[in-house]
């Protein structure tokens, strides 16, 4: 093979390895822009959730904590840094909240994923922005919790009951200083698209925009949504 065969060779190899860190760059930047902070899927129960989960990624989520203001409990999988994914499903261990369990899906039922939070430096003028216009997003909550590391976290939320649009609209969640979750706990693939289904898909995308969020929304006959992961094996789809 001649020379300027060869350097030609190497220039289409450092081109492709140039826009694949681009566009992996691009992605996260996209991500993080959106605001996404993680996305939830909802399972019967918890270890359903999980076995779920690990066929789909290949990746086994830890478990996470107990939440008895909400009767539930959660396992958690990185999606790469400052977004992750939190499977949920009712305690059996755990009374029933006044207001009922947060989520409760009846053994007939279909788990897949269920709303999305959103996160903000500025949770109270957010919220309160929120106030005036149909969002209802519900007061501003704190909790606290221990991460399988010993580390504490830290975070003040809006209410995860509001559930507005069926869970399209997210709700706010602000660490402060706090160390984000998905620097402790595994990597399951890097979230590079969400997608938000809807029947309303314009009432869903203009509330978005007035958190700052250009999540991707689409027309749908049923509410839903579907999460791109790219994974160790390829891409998968998550909804």
């Amino acid at each position: 093979m001649s020379k300027s065969k060869i350097s030609g060779a190497l220039l289409l190899v450092l081109i492709g390895i140039l826009s694949m860190s681009h566009n992996s760059s691009s992605d996260q930047i996209t991500i993080m822009t959106n605001g996404i902070d993680h996305i939830i899927y909802a399972s019967t129960t918890l270890e359903q959730g999980i076995e779920d989960i690990e066929c789909i990624l290949g990746i086994r989520p830890v478990p996470g904590g107990h939440h008895p203001q909400y009767g539930t409990h959660n396992a958690l999988l990185s999606l790469g840094s400052g977004i992750y994914l939190e499977v949920i499903a009712r305690d059996p261990q755990l009374p029933t909240p006044l207001r009922g369990a947060l989520i409760d899906i009846p053994p007939t039922g279909r788990s897949g994923l269920v709303t999305w939070v959103y996160r903000t430096n500025n949770i109270i003028d957010l919220s309160e922005k929120a106030k005036h216009t149909e969002l209802g997003l519900g007061s501003i909550e704190s909790g606290s919790r221990t991460m399988p590391d010993g580390n504490e976290i830290r975070w003040q939320l809006t209410d995860p009951y509001a559930m507005p649009m069926n869970g399209a609209i997210p709700f706010l969640i602000d660490w402060g200083d706090t160390s984000h979750p998905s620097v402790s706990i595994p990597y399951g693939g890097k979230l590079v698209e969400f997608v938000i289904k809807h029947p309303e898909a314009d009432r869903v995308r203009n509330a978005l925009f007035l958190l700052g969020s250009n999540v991707s929304v689409i027309n749908s006959d049923q509410s839903g949504f579907i999460a791109k992961i790219f994974t160790m094996t390829g891409l998968v789809i998550l909804e």
